[in-house]
């Protein structure tokens, strides 16, 4: 996603371009294909982690940036379930480290990538991310007409990004299967990673004053896809037929995951633009200081490793946030086989 942006704002011909990423081969790869393609873009790559607070306070200031898009994050659902911690400091405290730091500079504003996990969060990842989006709804709410603009795009599964399922069936493919399927019923939302980041762009630019005000930009994603159907159809465009040439197997609901995700809360009203492909979402009243002095706590706890606090911490700063028990999980798995011929 991150790498998709860059190369179509590079397009866009900006003043000046700063890359900032963690992995110094990732940074590299991406310095190296904006340079070869676009010669005469000035760039600048920092190496750089969004929870160091000084890191990011510095790169944004020294960089003059009028716009931020902000897309790091820790996103695999079942690894997130076992590092809570980390988590916690990349998606959390990264990004109000980010939110400031845009605020302390001046910047005309910053673009939050969201995920519709974060509606109703069952999993780490996605409560994370809700209030990564509580943070920056409150900051925008907060500094409206005095500072940056704060917009927020939720929406989908990106097909073909990073850790998502079309490489994983791809591999399995390649060994000539079993493709891995969760359960026959479940559904995701999928977009193109160009669409999505065309439609991002989008919605740096739309003139709404909602927008002002804290409500999130959601991308129509279309209709929900069945993962079920995706896996054969990717067994029929190999030649092959699914359950005779290549066997599909339900493997159960992993850690944290829900059976269909949701774009909208049911605490969101949801409102037309001029685009017809972005919607917003008015914002659940968010106060910044308190959000502030509940990310100062799951900080702390998340530093300090102490993981249950970060659990209890991160519940109390997401009330909706309601993880899968091992029970669930466990029944989910056993309907499962119970369904299975």
């Amino acid at each position: 996603m991150g790498g998709e942006l860059v190369r179509q704002i590079a397009r866009l011909g900006p003043a000046h371009l700063s890359l900032f990423d963690v992995s110094e081969y990732a940074l590299y790869e991406i310095d190296l294909e904006v340079g070869e393609a676009f010669p005469d873009l000035p760039r600048t790559a920092i190496i750089g982690d969004i929870r160091d607070r000084t890191r990011v306070m510095t790169a944004v200031a020294d960089s003059g940036a009028d716009l931020i898009f902000h897309a790091a994050a820790l996103k695999h659902v079942p690894l997130m379930e076992a590092n809570v911690d980390e988590a916690v400091l990349t998606n959390v405290i990264g990004t109000r480290n980010l939110a400031d730091a845009a605020r302390a500079a001046g910047v005309a504003g910053m673009v939050l990538i969201s995920t519709d996990k974060a509606v109703n969060p069952t999993n780490v990842m996605g409560a994370t991310k809700r209030l990564a989006e509580a943070y920056c709804q409150a900051s925008a709410t907060d500094t409206a007409g005095t500072g940056p603009r704060f917009t927020i795009v939720r929406f989908g599964n990106v097909l073909g990004s990073t850790g998502s399922v079309i490489p994983l069936f791809q591999r399995q493919l390649a060994r000539g299967g079993p493709l891995t399927v969760t359960d026959p019923a479940m559904t995701r939302y999928f977009m193109t990673v160009g669409e999505a980041v065309e439609l991002v762009l989008q919605a740096a630019v739309l003139d709404d004053s909602r927008i002002d005000s804290g409500a999130i930009c959601v991308l129509d994603m279309g209709q929900p896809v069945r993962i079920l159907d995706l896996a054969e159809q990717m067994i029929r465009l190999s030649g092959a037929r699914p359950g005779r040439d290549v066997k599909i197997v339900f493997t159960g609901l992993r850690a944290g995951e829900k059976l269909h995700e949701e774009l909208f809360h049911a605490g969101e009203q949801v409102h037309r633009t001029r685009l017809s492909a972005i919607h917003l979402a008015t914002p659940r009243a968010a106060d910044l200081a308190m959000l502030g002095r509940q990310c100062d706590g799951l900080g702390a706890a998340a530093e300090a490793r102490e993981t249950a606090r970060t659990l209890a911490l991160l519940g109390q700063a997401v009330p909706e946030f309601a993880p899968q028990s091992a029970d669930a999980a466990t029944a989910a798995t056993d309907n499962l086989a119970e369904r299975a011929p």
